[in-house]
């Protein structure tokens, strides 16, 4: 029988940058994350499932394996989805400002998500050190999924994403980093740009057709729409410093996000952004939302997450 006891795996990371007066000197820049086998063998998916802001992966993991789904299946991730490989990245230790420079777990700084638009600039160093943090894991059948803090790192790798597209992203309470931003200058381009849009004077002459314009009419204004989308994601990339990144990976990427709607910590108006953002981007993104759940998640929220994972990850 497989154990389920934790072991820890060595990725091959880059090389360490200059010691940061951000970070705590006690503990590791680049913490090793902590690995759980698959139950059963052989091997056939990897999640990898970031915590979020002051947790860490010995806190978050147990209960997250012992939630079941509702009593009709009753299944935990582990006897759902035996065959998967569970890796918990663990959050290097750095300042937060919001806790008076106290050192805390945290895939990035930032402020209190109830004045969300301010002080944005908090986030951008660690959200890239998170992103390239990401790049170290492969492809292919690798879920991502993250709880708060940690379904916002997982959005902005997702976006500067270049390689092999992953199998998918879960997000639990979570938000998308710059995306009032992003959104203001996407929806504002989409609805200066829209390439299906008619005035009233298209009307006149076309009673018999009212999509009479001709593909060559409106290919102009389909491009200058997607170029609009390519803008809003160089413009997140700028944001976070990874202006290197090229192509649109994300769009090929499934995304599910789940929130409560009585969410205390991560107001639920930040996860439908995070959902209409991705979408004017053009990701293929689901939203499901909780009546009466805080900042957690629930029974209910599993059952759609791993009816997402069935669907998105290679079971057979």
């Amino acid at each position: 029988m497989a154990s389920n006891t934790p072991s820890i795996q060595t990725p091959t990371r880059p090389p360490s940058p200059r010691p940061s007066k951000t970070k705590d000197p006690s503990f590791p820049a680049h913490p090793q994350p902590i690995t759980i086998p698959p139950s059963s063998h052989p091997h056939r998916q990897t999640l990898i499932i970031l915590h979020g802001r002051g947790s860490f992966p010995e806190k978050f993991f147990p209960p997250l394996l012992h939630t079941s789904t509702s009593p009709s299946s009753s299944q935990t991730l582990q006897t759902a989805f035996p065959h998967a490989k569970l890796i918990f990245p663990t959050a290097s230790r750095s300042r937060a400002t919001i806790y008076k420079k106290s050192f805390t777990h945290q895939w990035f700084d930032c402020w209190r998500l109830d004045q969300y638009t301010k002080r944005q600039d908090l986030m951008r160093e660690g959200l890239a050190e998170s992103c390239r943090e990401i790049e170290i894991v492969g492809a292919g059948n690798v879920l991502l999924w993250g709880m708060s803090q940690g379904c916002a790192a997982s959005l902005a790798a997702v976006l500067a994403w270049e390689g092999e597209a992953f199998a998918g992203v879960v997000g639990m309470c979570g938000w998308l980093p710059f995306g009032n931003l992003v959104g203001e200058m996407v929806g504002a381009m989409e609805w200066d740009e829209d390439p299906f849009e008619r005035s009233d004077d298209d009307d006149e002459g076309e009673d018999d057709d009212p999509f009479a314009r001709s593909y060559g009419e409106d290919s102009s204004e389909q491009k200058a729409c997607i170029d609009s989308r390519a803008r809003g994601v160089e413009f997140f990339r700028e944001e976070i410093d990874m202006q290197d990144k090229k192509g649109m990976v994300f769009r090929k990427i499934p995304i599910f996000l789940g929130h409560g709607t009585e969410d205390e910590k991560v107001p639920i108006e930040l996860g439908r952004e995070a959902k209409r953002v991705l979408a004017l981007l053009g990701a293929d993104v689901e939203m499901k939302e909780y009546p009466d759940l805080g900042h957690w998640y629930s029974e209910v929220m599993f059952d759609d997450i791993f009816r997402f994972l069935r669907e998105k990850l290679n079971i057979s």
